[in-house]
């Protein structure tokens, strides 16, 4: 009878771990919620103006509060004068301003009301939190790969190739993380989703090569490598065919733990103004607009934005914890 592998062992351990199961239904309910709304099926709508300027929260249609607002942006009623040539003109610019102003009934539903714009603070919220997650993955999968294949080089070839990627990472880890993202950012100046990316992935593969590079040190001299060695494998296929699957676990884990951080940091360059751009929603860019806001007395869409990024991050955070206790070998 085969022995159960290192990943059903792993699966098995999570299992019994109530609290490493919710956080990863918390983790898929985010992840749904981004492939629902890059399809269009979700919060397709968030631009539309549903209800007025800074529409106050509401789970029963518009309240007292909401109508006063309504009342006092529309414009109001002046008594007919026969002697104003223009008055005609006027009736008719009124009515029009009344027709396109969006009615206080579209605004039946708003947990956590609108924004500047008359915007749906929830599909608003829904729609950043695609740009942060995004950004978040596809940066921390950028990081760990570049961080992998150093680590490879490095650890498996050794002498000169190593002191090389040593000193690369001494220049890296020298400088304080946010500093050097707010370095590069700088530098890029262009603003986009693809350039947090990009700034994010080439500044946070330090901590996945560090680790990499121990355990491409480790396995080059065991048994089953030297095997493979001395049958003619490739240097190329002795690291990334034989020594990768088996440490493909600490680069998982090194992942789950960037993409928290990434998502923090995607918050931070958008709330600084060095992320997405103009006409790009996320939660940084909610947050950067709530600092406004919150001098009006307009807390909801922070606390839409801060409670969605925390209770994901939370969940990340839990889960990346569970899993590496699930992966460690002194566990089993």
């Amino acid at each position: 009878m085969q022995s159960p592998g290192l990943w059903t062992l792993a699966w098995r351990r999570l299992r019994t771990d109530r609290v490493a199961m919710g956080a990863l239904a918390v983790v898929l309910g985010f992840l749904l919620m981004v492939l629902l709304s890059s399809a269009g099926l979700v919060a397709a709508d968030w631009e539309e103006e549903v209800a007025v300027n800074y529409a106050p929260p509401s789970f029963v249609g518009a309240d007292a509060a909401t109508r006063a607002l309504a009342a006092a942006q529309l414009p109001r009623e002046t008594p007919p004068n026969a002697f104003d040539p223009l008055a005609q003109e006027l009736a008719e610019l009124k009515a029009r301003v009344r027709a396109g102003h969006p009615p206080v009934e579209k605004a039946t539903t708003l947990p956590f009301g609108a924004d500047k714009w008359g915007h749906d603070i929830v599909k608003k919220t829904i729609k950043g939190g695609e740009t942060s997650i995004v950004v978040g993955l596809v940066a921390a999968f950028v990081a760990v790969a570049l961080g992998t294949l150093f680590g490879a080089l490095s650890g498996f070839y050794g002498g000169v190739v190593d002191d090389l990627f040593n000193w690369f990472y001494s220049i890296f880890t020298s400088i304080p993380s946010i500093l050097m993202i707010l370095t590069v950012a700088a530098v890029l100046q262009q603003k986009g989703v693809m350039t947090i990316v990009l700034i994010l992935g080439l500044t946070g593969w330090t901590g996945p090569y560090r680790l990499m590079r121990a355990e491409y040190i480790k396995h080059k001299a065991r048994e089953y490598v030297m095997a493979a060695d001395a049958i003619g494998a490739s240097s190329a296929r002795r690291m990334f065919g034989h020594i990768l699957p088996n440490v493909s676990h600490v680069a998982l884990v090194q992942m789950s733990i960037l993409v928290v951080g990434f998502i923090k940091a995607e918050v931070i360059l958008s709330f600084l103004g060095f992320g997405v751009p103009v006409g790009v929603v996320s939660w940084g860019s909610m947050l950067n607009e709530a600092q406004n806001e919150l001098i009006l007395g307009k807390w909801w869409q922070l606390a839409a934005a801060a409670g969605a990024m925390a209770l994901l991050v939370t969940a990340f955070s839990l889960f990346a914890d569970a899993l590496r206790d699930a992966l460690d070998p002194k566990l089993k």
